[in-house]
């Protein structure tokens, strides 16, 4: 028997969560959809023209509908940096927000409705063109990629990192405070630079080298060769030293690499305290540097821990905190991710 497409188990669970939320005060919530089409006068024919320097998170796939995971990573993004545009290039956006009416879709009128959240279209060509990705893209055969949907957001994010500048966010990682623009990178420890937030002006050179490296070293059979394994590379080239360790907390060539505690305080080894009970008066004290918390959602690929409401467990507390709507709504389903 042929394997469903979580894609299909997934919608009709979202449609009943809406529904009982709309039984409440949801239908108000959305009465005030889109603003932000006006306020940043993004052109949604050409996602070339991003007026701000904003957070980006990326979603590689053709589906309108991410998990209650992503929509907490953009969530809570926007509230903790109010003053700064968010950004999240969809693949299978068309460009045109009526084409995703309420209630048949849900995520892009909540995602639309706060106020510094913009949706763009992902145009990969378009946004490979002119740098040394483009070739690559051009030839690569996606249908013998073992891990593309990964590859491919590992070359969007240091693409749109050279073209735009800001921070780049994985959608697995939960914001807890403000980011400030400054070229950083973290480490997510053994001299490992992890990709999954990154920060640079644009046009930075050492983006520049890492589309290089990614086209010169690239192998997409071997997991992490794009993303952590590129940036260590790169980072070590950059700073001549092959012992990252030693460059924590400090500046280098003018790029900062900061230590786990301020984005991977929990290592991947350790991804399920995440769904152990935490005391609420504990979580400020463990994180107190910490800028956004990355889930390791990859490690959780078949193992079907979720977000179980009134479990108390670390990854609940979160969602209750920083990304409280997303919260209210799919709480209704009892559990998620």
């Amino acid at each position: 028997m042929k394997r469903l497409h979580k894609g299909y188990l997934v919608a009709p669970l979202l449609v009943i969560c809406i529904v009982l939320y709309l039984q409440n005060d949801f239908n108000h919530y959305f009465q005030q959809r889109y603003p932000l089409k006006d306020k940043y006068d993004v052109d949604f024919d050409n996602s070339s023209l991003i007026p701000d320097p904003g957070i980006m998170f990326v979603q590689t796939t053709n589906e309108m509908e991410p998990t209650p995971l992503a929509l907490c990573a953009v969530e809570s993004a926007a509230r903790e940096n109010p003053d700064k545009p968010v950004y999240y290039f969809m693949k299978g956006l068309s460009g045109n927000l009526s084409q995703y009416p309420f209630p048949q879709y849900f995520a892009a009128p909540m995602l639309s409705s706060i106020k510094n959240v913009v949706l763009v279209p992902l145009k990969l060509k378009a946004l490979f063109q002119n740098t040394p990705l483009s070739f690559w893209y051009q030839q690569v055969n996606s249908s013998r990629e073992q891990y593309w949907i990964h590859v491919l957001s590992d070359a969007c994010r240091i693409a749109l990192l050279w073209k735009y500048g800001g921070i780049y966010l994985d959608t697995d990682i939960i914001s807890l405070k403000p980011l400030n623009f400054t070229n950083f990178i973290c480490s997510q420890g053994n001299s490992i630079a992890n990709n999954a937030a990154l920060g640079f002006q644009n046009q930075h050179q050492f983006m520049w080298d890492c589309m290089e490296d990614f086209v010169t070293n690239y192998n997409g059979q071997i997991w992490g060769q794009q993303g952590p394994g590129l940036i260590s590379r790169v980072l070590k080239q950059w700073c001549q030293s092959d012992n990252l360790d030693k460059l924590l907390d400090l500046q280098c060539n003018g790029i900062s690499f900061l230590s786990p505690r301020y984005f991977y305080p929990i290592a991947f080894a350790e991804w399920q305290r995440f769904f152990q009970p935490w005391n609420k008066n504990d979580i400020e004290s463990f994180f107190p540097d910490t800028k956004g918390v990355h889930i390791w959602n990859f490690m959780n690929k078949g193992q079907q821990k979720r977000v179980v409401a009134g479990s108390g467990t670390l990854i609940e507390r979160l969602f209750l905190k920083y990304c409280p709507t997303t919260y209210k709504v799919f709480v209704k389903c009892s559990s998620f991710i």
